[in-house]
């Protein structure tokens, strides 16, 4: 590597939703930003969470000097548990996102091995060429940072996942005046959130939240349902709040919901009266003076909500006042999983309140506004977009020029490029390997391509299964053929198509055996042909077919 070259490698994040992370690389040391996960498309079947390869990192581990994570979402901590068995680093982050890094690395039983390193805003961590600051940002979870990364040969200033609210729930508003004295001192490169630069204006402040909850509580009759995510502890506050003016008391359903909540209260994020907070199993005893903060607000079928919905939750059983309220905006592509969980309520007779019908959500990200706000105080050199796809990178990259960048300045990368700053320029330079592993059940990286298009196969055509037994020493048909199908046609409908596939089968055998061949490959090859010819000319369809030989 040529010295004095300042790297910026982004191994996930760009061109997506989700994934997030990026390492930042000057001469002999890497500090890496964020660790998360994205969520499976509905093509990856069977798959639980995607995330990075970090194959350029496990290359270069003697380099890297740690972790630093900007806030405890999901898409930039998901990964870390699984990260930390190929690759143990330092992790540095803020109080409340080390707690929820804490509970996920107790879930896996590796919090033994880990280093959690808590930083408060302010806080600088010194390295021999790098040093790292936390800077105080608005989000929609608390103990949110941006990060200031001081190299040789300038300041690289990553704003992580922010909004600029005036109100936020906790009072800690975005500390705009540390990025305008960087912004003075002069800002080499500016990473920046683009998730909402397609939204013009300014984002609504989560304090508006309140209001409209309050409002709902106070007409609410029966038992009211809150679906939201997890880790939005500021929304889950303002529900907590409407819940006591009202007196109900508060019980969390989900499992995600519950460790959240927990590492939340302890830590001090979430006051909740002792008094107020009941367990789920004591539900019964409250009538519909109670609130039901739970999980799935993205339909998940798994999760909380969806289980009420559908009759399947072990505790909570849907009543006939009931309100359910989803105080969250879909995920890109998880649409039609909350449609189907709404009508669901909808024909249970629920009433149900979300973001089409009240301000019962507000976005985390910076619209453009803000975005020019930023841009207009940091006064980068050179400037990249980051978490987004390809649109909101372009969306993001066509903002800065407005607000009078040069073109050449500016960096729309995609994962896996890496951005190469020297003294006197910037340019994108080879690319590093990136990709995605799947993780499933326990197994990380097991599913690959090869098994999921197997998986696909199998899920649009099912499968057609010819078991027979031949006599190999004297070349003849012992038994069979049997078909068995699975996912193709119900055979007790279909008998003709069966013994059609039998007959075929048969000749298939007699042929190769006739001919004195045995071997297990020409007749698995020679059935298996002759089978998908004859079942595409009548079906027109193309089920795998599985030929298996006994040998008796």
């Amino acid at each position: 590597m040529k010295r004095d070259t300042l790297k910026i490698i982004p191994l996930g994040g760009l061109g997506e939703i989700g994934k997030n992370i990026t390492a930042i690389e000057y001469e002999d040391e890497i500090i890496v930003i964020d660790c998360g996960v994205s969520f499976p498309d509905d093509d990856m079947l069977g798959i639980d969470l995607v995330i990075p390869d970090i194959t350029y990192l496990l290359e270069n581990k003697d380099k890297i000097k740690g972790l630093f994570i900007t806030h405890g979402h999901e898409d930039h901590i998901g990964s870390i548990p699984y990260i930390l068995r190929q690759l143990n680093m330092d992790i540095y982050a803020t109080r409340l996102t080390i707690g929820l890094i804490a509970c996920k690395l107790e879930e896996h039983k590796i919090i033994d091995t880990a280093n959690l390193i808590p930083v408060k805003e302010g806080d600088v961590v010194n390295f021999n060429k790098l040093s790292v600051e936390f800077i105080r940002a608005t989000h929609s979870i608390a103990d949110s940072c941006s990060l200031a990364i001081f190299t040789p040969l300038g300041t690289v200033v990553h704003t992580g996942d922010f909004k600029i609210d005036y109100t936020p729930i906790d009072g800690r508003v975005m500390d705009l005046n540390r990025f305008s004295e960087l912004g003075e001192e002069g800002i080499l490169l500016l990473m920046a959130d683009s998730t909402n630069v397609d939204r013009t204006g300014h984002s609504l402040s989560e304090r508006t939240i309140g209001e409209t909850l309050n409002r709902i509580l106070n007409n609410a009759k029966g038992r009211v349902i809150v679906a939201t995510f997890a880790s939005n502890i500021h929304r889950i506050q303002q529900i907590v709040d409407a819940s006591l003016r009202e007196n109900r008391k508060i019980c969390f359903s989900g499992r995600s919901m519950e460790n959240v909540s927990n590492v939340a209260m302890e830590l001090g994020y979430l006051h909740i009266p002792e008094e107020s907070l009941i367990d789920l199993d004591e539900i019964e005893n409250y009538d519909s003076k109670i609130t039901i903060i739970t999980t799935g607000s993205q339909g998940e079928p798994m999760a909380g909500l969806s289980r009420i919905a559908y009759g399947t939750h072990k505790k909570i059983t849907l009543e006939p006042d009931d309100l359910f309220i989803i105080s969250a905006s879909p995920i890109p592509g998880n649409d039609k999983m909350i449609s189907k969980v709404i009508n669901q309520l909808y024909k249970k007779g629920a009433e149900v309140i979300y973001e089409d019908l009240e301000d019962v959500h507000v976005s985390g990200h910076a619209y453009q506004e803000e975005l020019k706000l930023i841009h207009s105080i940091t006064k980068p050199k050179y400037f990249m977009p980051v978490h987004g796809e390809y649109r909101h990178l372009k969306h993001h990259e066509n903002l800065a020029k407005k607000m009078g960048m040069k073109g050449e300045n500016i960096f729309k990368l995609e994962t896996g490029d890496v951005l190469e700053i020297t003294k006197d320029k910037a340019v994108v330079g080879d690319k590093v390997r990136t990709g995605v592993l799947y993780v499933d059940g326990i197994g990380v990286g097991d599913v690959g391509n090869i098994v999921l298009r197997d998986r696909r196969n199998l899920a649009r055509d099912g499968m057609v299964i010819i078991v027979f037994a031949i006599d190999k020493d004297n070349f003849y048909l012992a038994s069979g053929p049997d078909v068995i199908t699975r996912g193709f046609i119900y055979a007790r409908e279909n008998e003709n198509l069966i013994n059609e596939i039998k007959e075929i089968s048969r000749q298939k055998i007699e042929e190769c055996l006739d001919d004195k061949s045995t071997e297990w490959q020409i007749l698995k090859t020679s059935v298996r042909k002759a089978v998908e010819l004859l079942l595409f000319e009548k079906t027109k369809r193309r089920p795998s077919v599985f030929p298996i030989i006994m040998d008796v």
